[in-house]
């Protein structure tokens, strides 16, 4: 299958190397995006995101999911996430929590600043990849952001 949307890309923030890996692999295999943008804490996040000359703004792309962790150096998922919400231009950017943790506090703070979705990363590496396969074709696929025509 191939359904490659090159305007499209993915921010990934998880500062697992081994993570990182399996994540991109699941989204490699399905064709998702033309791009996956993979920063290593939360610092590199808000600077992907906000500034200007940035990489995705800079190639004409946008981004259509950010993938975040929530534990995190230098800056924690739930800071970026409060930070992309309160952010007119980033306000309605699908996110999802792809993080370890199953604290109902994280649930809880991470819904109440507004994620779209809260995933418990499987621990076998196989459950790890359907996983990130299934919600990469769901929000790269089939959900509609706001502008898109489909």
């Amino acid at each position: 299958m191939n359904v490659t949307n090159p305007e499209l890309q993915i921010l990934l923030v998880e500062d697992n190397p081994a993570d990182a890996e399996l994540t991109m692999d699941a989204l490699r295999e399905v064709h998702l995006v033309n791009r996956v943008l993979w920063v290593k804490d939360g610092a590199e996040a808000l600077e992907k995101l906000f500034a200007d000359g940035s990489a995705a703004a800079a190639e004409g792309q946008r981004l259509g999911l950010v993938l975040l962790d929530l534990r995190l150096p230098r800056v924690d998922g739930l800071e970026v996430l409060r930070a992309i919400r309160a952010d007119e231009r980033t306000r309605r950017l699908p996110v999802v929590v792809l993080t370890s943790s199953h604290e109902d506090v994280d649930v809880v703070r991470a819904y109440d600043l507004g994620v779209n979705s809260y995933l418990v990363k499987p621990v076998e590496s196989g459950a790890f990849m359907d996983a990130v396969r299934d919600l990469g074709l769901y929000w790269m696929l089939l959900n509609k952001l706001p502008g898109e025509t489909r």
